[in-house]
């Protein structure tokens, strides 16, 4: 673990090894541990970074900006302030959505694109998320979290199960995740991190009308087919919406396969990286007139 001070707040992360760089984002309540299994065997040929997120982890939790640019300019700005130029961007969950948000702006700072169960692909996404948006979470979430939520396991799993959610990996790390929500500051930034993305309809950032904008990058898709949270049929769509990607689908992983089977993950991964050349943002005129053409008819479709 080492921490790096981005405009006046503490941000942590985990690196290890030399090489290219791989950029590790969690999801929503976790934190860089979730890459634990993962870490050791890409650091054989790869500079990992894993940071906790502003909001999440050990890193602060200052009131401000939890939206998706918020966060992929932070991650940015952690690459410059640790020297590195360019990195394969791998994000789950909520860090897929900062991590598309992230190649739409910084384009020359990501070489590849890898979406792991990823957010803002579609509409549908677990009831547990969406009852954030209710008026009150903020008076529930401090009983999710307390400290005897690890003393009364069962009868978690029992609620859980109610809701849908599977046991083995995806309740263990739910669970873990909100019982990271014990203090004031990590409960509201939840919330405000939760509420810019998903309202009680569902997701509500939706980047499936520019995937074709990622076509430029290498990018890669991971899936857990019993994933409970983020259906897996919206791997299907990002697939489909940008050309030229990769699918994995990981039939026996719900939505946490990098914990799940991370020594198949990190082979994918070394694979996916080691056959790609990395993105190269030397705008022609001939390739700027071509996404011209491609943006404008986007428009005119939509309209």
């Amino acid at each position: 673990m080492a921490t790096a001070e981005l405009h006046g707040h503490r941000v942590s992360y985990r690196t290890a090894g030399e090489g290219p760089v791989v950029l590790l984002i969690h999801g929503i309540t976790g934190d860089s541990r979730q890459w634990d299994d993962v870490i050791p065997q890409l650091a054989d040929r790869y500079t990992v970074l894993a940071p906790d997120l502003l909001g999440h982890g050990q890193s602060a939790k200052p009131r401000g900006d939890y939206s998706l640019g918020a966060y992929a300019v932070s991650l940015r700005d952690l690459l410059i302030v640790l020297g590195h130029r360019r990195a394969t961007v791998v994000g789950h969950s909520l860090g897929g959505g900062i991590a598309m948000q992230f190649s739409y702006e910084y384009p020359v700072f990501c070489e590849r694109l890898v979406l792991v169960d990823s957010g803002g692909l579609g509409k549908e996404v677990h009831p547990l998320l969406r009852a954030a948006a209710l008026p009150g979470a903020d008076l529930v979430l401090p009983l999710l979290a307390h400290s005897r939520v690890h003393r009364v396991g069962e009868a978690i799993g029992l609620a859980l199960g109610r809701l849908g959610l599977e046991l083995g990996h995806d309740l263990a790390e739910m669970t873990r995740g909100y019982a990271s929500l014990s203090d004031a500051e990590a409960r509201r930034a939840f919330l405000h991190t939760v509420r810019a993305v998903i309202d009680l309809d569902g997701q509500r950032v939706d980047a499936t009308d520019r995937l074709y904008l990622a076509q430029m990058i290498p990018t890669l898709i991971l899936w857990g087919r019993r994933d409970p949270l983020i259906p897996v049929e919206h791997a299907a769509v990002a697939h489909e919406g940008i050309p030229g990607s990769r699918l994995e689908i990981f039939d026996d992983a719900g939505h946490f396969p990098h914990v799940e089977e991370p020594v198949r993950f990190a082979r994918l991964l070394m694979d996916f990286i080691g056959s790609t050349d990395p993105a190269e943002f030397a705008f022609t005129d001939e390739d700027l007139g071509l996404l011209r053409e491609r943006m404008l008819a986007r428009a005119k479709k939509a309209r």
